[in-house]
């Protein structure tokens, strides 16, 4: 009997220990709107030879195809875990390098509005710096909302906005092909 309940103590340890991804640790769950979203992947974003951010994502329920994430119209987070300072204007200009290569000509001119709306938001922050977290929340009733270290920047309307912006991790074009097979819960 011992034993029995010793290896149900540490089952259920080993359930509530949070991911570390690059020394980041990471919540298995979060609540940021009506319901848990469990923690679906995370992995480094490089550039060149340096560590950007711990990306995670943050799902109703666990997927393995971006499509699917993608399609998914209900609550989502995706949580950016900076590892180094880096200015938000330089942030927001790969952001929106990569949100341009998957999207047609036509497509972004209809993300136009959203997209600038974005932009204001992330010029209001100037600089981020090591260990402060960037979350995207998705709500459908209300949109994206932009936050720093749980202080809310803005939101911005629509599910067109959010779909497009994860693409950036998500997309047929990702900014890191790993980074996006490991928010989809690959190694």
């Amino acid at each position: 009997m011992k034993k029995l309940v010793a290896l149900f103590l540490l089952c259920w340890a080993a359930q509530v220990q949070a991911a570390e991804v690059a020394g980041v640790k990471l919540a298995d769950s979060v609540h940021p709107g009506s319901r848990d979203l469990e923690l679906n992947g995370a992995g480094v974003r490089t550039k060149i030879f340096f560590d950007l951010y711990v990306a995670a994502l943050y799902l109703g329920e666990k997927k393995s195809s971006g499509a699917a994430v993608l399609a998914d119209g209900g609550e989502k987070r995706m949580a950016l875990h900076l590892l180094r300072d880096i200015s938000a204007d330089r942030l927001l200009g790969a952001f929106n390098a990569v949100i341009a290569a998957n999207h047609t000509p036509a497509e972004m001119a209809a993300l136009d509005a959203p997209l600038r709306e974005f932009s204001a938001i992330f010029h209001t922050m100037g600089e981020v710096k090591k260990g402060d977290v960037i979350t995207l929340d998705y709500q459908p009733a209300s949109g994206t909302q932009v936050s720093v270290n749980g202080v809310s920047k803005g939101m911005i309307a629509g599910a067109a906005f959010n779909t497009a912006l994860l693409k950036i991790w998500l997309g047929d074009k990702p900014a890191q092909a790993d980074l996006k097979q490991k928010l989809l819960g690959g190694q």
